[in-house]
């Protein structure tokens, strides 16, 4: 007769278990650091609105990098 003890959970949900409470660690030390879309989903307009910082940045270089 196989040894199934029902007081211990299976490996399996041992481990679904961990990755659920790591998971939640990550999440309560870092937020969502992830966007809700990836670049290839947001399209090219989104990108030329990021890319207003670099132009920022381009227009406010100091003399001595001139």
């Amino acid at each position: 007769m196989a040894d199934a003890r029902p007081d211990r959970p299976a490996p399996a949900d041992e481990a679904a278990a961990e990755r659920r409470r790591a998971r939640e660690r990550r999440q309560r030390i870092f937020g969502d650091v992830l966007p809700e879309t990836t670049r290839d989903e947001r399209g090219p307009a989104a990108e030329s609105s990021a890319g207003g910082n670099d132009e920022e940045l381009r227009r406010n270089v100091p003399p001595h990098h001139g």
